[in-house]
């Protein structure tokens, strides 16, 4: 897991070859008035989802992970809070791994929470379980989807 902020974005373009174009979508002057919608930047290899809804407590967070991709997690607005734990201590699974949505669910609790404040982002690995949306008050992000492969 890599929290940092997007102006220096450009120093994890060398971990993927679709980083730089992910970080370039972020930069958009419009970003903020996209739709809360999924949108297609390069097909399936390279995709996003953009959400506005209210946080929730740690409580109601459930850690998830991904096989088939990366995400990148921008928050554009509100204070977002996100669990973590490697993926590998997960041993009890709440929802088996569906292969359609490429997610499963977890019951453990993550290990470490980080702020990620507007302006910041997330990257989370296929070995990365993660809690997002903890927060109070609204929350408007960006969950960009990059193909491992």
């Amino acid at each position: 897991m890599i929290v940092d902020r997007l102006e220096n974005a450009d120093q994890y373009c060398d971990m993927h070859p679709a980083f730089a174009q992910a970080f370039a979508f972020l930069r958009r002057s419009d970003l903020a008035e996209l739709s809360a919608d999924r949108h297609d930047i390069d097909g399936d290899r390279l995709f996003c989802s953009i959400s506005k809804g209210p946080g929730r407590p740690r409580s109601e967070a459930n850690l998830e992970a991904h096989r088939k991709y990366i995400d990148i997690q921008y928050i554009i607005a509100g204070d977002e809070e996100m669990g973590w734990k490697p993926t590998a201590d997960c041993y009890v699974v709440e929802t088996p791994y569906d292969a359609e949505k490429d997610i499963e669910f977890f019951k453990e609790q993550p290990d470490s929470w980080n702020r990620v404040p507007p302006g910041s982002f997330a990257i989370f690995f296929p070995q990365d379980a993660h809690a997002p949306l903890v927060g109070i008050g609204e929350i408007h992000k960006v969950v960009l989807k990059i193909a491992v492969e």
